[in-house]
C-alpha cells in the first residue's frame, strides 16, 4: 500500500466531510469534542508529526509548540490548513530520509512510520466525523484492514513493555479473539488472532478458532475495535465468550 498517497486521500475525505459542516457540533465518540476541535486535533498533529521528523527529533516535542497549530479565520483557509498537513508531513519525511529514526511514542522508529501512522488517525477521525453528522461513512477494505493491523501492532508492543499487569491485562493468559474481514480480495491480511501470553499479547494472521470471534466487513470490524461503534451496532457476527471481548475493548486504549 502506498501510505502516502492513501493519507492524502483520507484526509481529502475528511475534509470534504467538514467544509459545508457546522463545526460547533459535538462529536460523541471523542466526548467533550467539537467537529472544530476534531479538525484542530487532526491538523496540529499531522504538522506535530512533521516538524519531529524534520527536526529528526528523538525527543518529545509539545504539540502546542508547533508552528501554525492553530487554523486561520475563515471556512476555505481552514480547509487549505487541514489539507496542508499530510504534504507537510510528507515532504519532511522525503527531505529527512524515510530510514531515519526518529521520536515516536513507541521509542524511535523509521521516519516514515509517521505517515502509516497519521493515515490510520485520520481513518478513525473521518468515522468520528461521520458520525457526528448523521452521515454514511465507508473505506476501502484494504485501508481499514492495515488500520485494525496498525493499531493491534501497537497494543501489542505497548502489552509487551507492560509486561504482566494482573487484572488489568486486556487478554489473559491463553485467551484469544480472532478477527475475521469477510471480504475475500483480503486474504491473510483481514485475519487476525490475538493471544494472550504470561508476557504479554501475541498477534498473526491466521485463521483459526478463539475464545472469541468477531466476523464481518473489515470496516466494521475496525469500527468495533477501536470503539466508535458496537459489535451489535455494526451487525458483527460474534462466537464465543462475548466477556472476553468485552474486557478486551475495556482494557484496550480509545
Amino acid at each position: 500500500m502506498d501510505f502516502a498517497t492513501a493519507l492524502i486521500a483520507e484526509n481529502a475525505a475528511f475534509a470534504d466531510l467538514l467544509r459545508d459542516a457546522d463545526l460547533s457540533i459535538p462529536v460523541p465518540t471523542c466526548p467533550d469534542w467539537t467537529l472544530q476541535q476534531l479538525m484542530r486535533h487532526v491538523g496540529r498533529g499531522d504538522r506535530w508529526c512533521a516538524q519531529i521528523v524534520a527536526e529528526q527529533s528523538m525527543d518529545y516535542i509539545d504539540p502546542r509548540t508547533v508552528a501554525g497549530g492553530k487554523p486561520p479565520e475563515g471556512r476555505d483557509a481552514e480547509i487549505d490548513w487541514l489539507q496542508a498537513g499530510p504534504r507537510q508531513l510528507i515532504d519532511a519525511v522525503t527531505q529527512t530520509g524515510a530510514d531515519t529514526p526518529v521520536w515516536t511514542f513507541l521509542g524511535p522508529r523509521p521516519a516514515d512510520w509517521w505517515i502509516r501512522r497519521r493515515l490510520h488517525e485520520v481513518v478513525v477521525h473521518r468515522a468520528d466525523a461521520a458520525i457526528a453528522l448523521g452521515v454514511d461513512y465507508d473505506v476501502d477494505p484494504a485501508v481499514a484492514a492495515d488500520a485494525i493491523t496498525e493499531w493491534l501492532e501497537r497494543v501489542v508492543i505497548q502489552a509487551d513493555e507492560e509486561g504482566p499487569a494482573g487484572g488489568d491485562r486486556p487478554l489473559g493468559d491463553g485467551q484469544s479473539v480472532h478477527l475475521h474481514a469477510t471480504e475475500p480480495d483480503l486474504g491473510e491480511a483481514g485475519e487476525w488472532t490475538i493471544l494472550g501470553r504470561p508476557d504479554g499479547i501475541a498477534l498473526d494472521h491466521e485463521h483459526g478458532k478463539a475464545t472469541a470471534a468477531l466476523r464481518g466487513p473489515a470496516r466494521s470490524l475496525l469500527l468495533a475495535v477501536v470503539r466508535r461503534r458496537t459489535a451489535a451496532q455494526e451487525g458483527l457476527e460474534v462466537f464465543g465468550d462475548a466477556g472476553v471481548w468485552d474486557t478486551w475493548l475495556a482494557r484496550t486504549p480509545f
